[in-house]
């Protein structure tokens, strides 16, 4: 399960502190753990029936979540293993948002629709994506692998892998990559 690697990440992070005290104090693994069970109840093969009870009560779980962490995942997101969530609040995800696999996101970030017509649609994400603080991503564009989203950064076109974008609207200021974010 993702959940595992989300801890091993949450851990390294943390200095190896306790998966005990990681529960207790990080709000981004609590919203995490959520959408986890709730994206696991979703893609399964349950019967149909017990399966839409199940994921109304992961609904009512969700929105408990968003209500305390101020972390909105919906559970129909794909979202790859490692994720991490730097710090709670203000995080808004699209319900049809797909992100890679060891991506950090932090706080304040939207990451959603955009456009009209055909134009219209959500973000896809790549691996090891980095997302500074208060950045928003929209429209149906592709983030490539190992980019850097800066803080308060507006992206709405489609980025190579290992850009580095920043301002209002990004702007690619040059391809050395996640590596050192992340």
């Amino acid at each position: 399960m993702s959940l595992k690697s989300d801890f091993i990440k949450y851990k390294k992070y943390s200095g190896n502190k306790s998966v005990f005290l990681l529960l207790l104090t990080q709000q981004g693994l609590w919203a995490l753990a959520v959408y986890r069970l709730s994206n696991t109840i979703y893609r399964s093969s349950i019967f149909g029936p017990l399966k839409k009870l199940l994921l109304g009560f992961a609904v009512i779980h969700q929105k408990w979540i968003e209500i305390v962490t101020g972390i909105s995942i919906p559970y129909t997101v794909t979202v790859g293993k490692q994720f991490y969530i730097g710090h709670f609040g203000g995080i808004i995800i699209n319900a049809n948002v797909v992100i890679g696999d060891n991506c950090n996101i932090s706080q304040g970030v939207t990451i959603g629709v955009s456009g009209r017509g055909d134009t219209r649609g959500v973000p896809t994400l790549g691996n090891n994506v980095y997302i500074g603080a208060n950045a928003v991503i929209v429209g149906p564009i592709i983030i490539g692998d190992n980019c850097v989203i800066a803080a308060n950064t507006l992206v709405t076109k489609s980025m190579d892998a290992n850009a580095i974008a920043v301002g209002v609207p990004g702007v690619i200021i040059n391809h050395k990559g996640s590596k050192d974010y992340i």
